[in-house]
């Protein structure tokens, strides 16, 4: 029986495998990549848009009274975390617009008559680049909250701000990628990304602290897992003796701590991962 069929493992060969699924994935995020260099107006849009939100909407409430929205301080400073967070939360929605394009335009089925390794390798691949460019502009929109004169946290929250921001983004391109293999075309998962996207938004503390908001929608803005990932940047940029265990957010329940914030986005991405993998298996099967 040959190597290629052979069902018995070794170590070697294991080797071999997960050097080849590397190799595949790295190949198929290249790709991506010199997509995005050849146009590159999606990397500008995806960086001037959140900048431009920070400054324009932050500014509309520049001369409020102190103590309006419940917070003190610059309101860019409150807006900041919101926009890191949705903006991360934008670009993972539209993960899967690369996938469906490869599926009408015929790529993606021969991606998968390819002798490939490991066909996940097209979903790590998505992952990894969205992953990047979120990073890309988590960075950008932290330096123009800097300038803007709201300060930079310290090392560690920096380090903690860009790990929330992942997990986030990694759950939310999962969640994309099954509509992309899902629906029937792009007209329907672009329907889907924009009666997402402002619902969200609005349900969410990116704009405003939970406490402004009536009763019927704190609920929901405590359904919504953006909130636990704005939260706890918002408290970081705020105390800068921020620790694991600080009070990030006053829910009608409780107090809910930084910690158990992460721990729910890590659970939603979690969780993500694990509801997908059916129809990813009966997708790229």
């Amino acid at each position: 029986m040959s190597l290629a069929t052979n069902p018995i493992s070794t170590p070697a060969n294991s080797w071999t495998i997960a050097a080849n699924f590397i190799q595949e994935t790295r190949a198929l995020t290249k790709r991506l990549f010199i997509q995005l260099i050849r146009r590159p107006s999606t990397l500008i849009a995806g960086l001037v848009q959140p900048l431009m939100w920070l400054i324009l909407f932050g500014a509309l409430f520049q001369n409020a009274p102190e103590g309006f929205l419940g917070t003190s301080g610059q309101y860019q400073k409150f807006l900041g975390a919101g926009v890191i967070v949705f903006t991360a939360f934008g670009g993972a929605l539209n993960a899967g617009l690369p996938v469906m394009f490869d599926r009408e335009f015929g790529f993606l089925n021969r991606l998968l008559m390819a002798p490939l390794v490991s066909r996940s390798s097209i979903v790590f691949a998505s992952a990894i680049f969205i992953m990047a460019l979120s990073l890309l502009q988590t960075v950008a929109i932290m330096t123009t909250i800097a300038l803007l004169g709201a300060g930079v946290p310290n090392i560690l929250g920096v380090l903690l701000i860009i790990s929330i921001v992942m997990v986030l983004v990694l759950a939310v391109t999962s969640l994309s990628l099954a509509l992309a293999f899902s629906l029937k075309g792009h007209v329907e998962l672009i329907a889907v990304i924009l009666v997402t996207n402002l619902p969200l938004l609005f349900a969410s503390t990116a704009l405003a602290p939970i406490s402004f908001m009536p009763t019927w929608l704190q609920w929901i803005a405590l359904v919504n897992p953006l909130s636990y990932a704005i939260e706890p940047i918002r408290y970081i940029y705020q105390h800068s003796d921020w620790t694991l265990g600080s009070t990030v957010l006053n829910a009608p329940w409780g107090d809910v701590s930084m910690v158990a914030c992460v721990g729910i986005l890590s659970f939603f991405a979690a969780f993500s991962l694990w509801a997908i993998q059916p129809l990813l298996k009966r997708s790229l099967s």
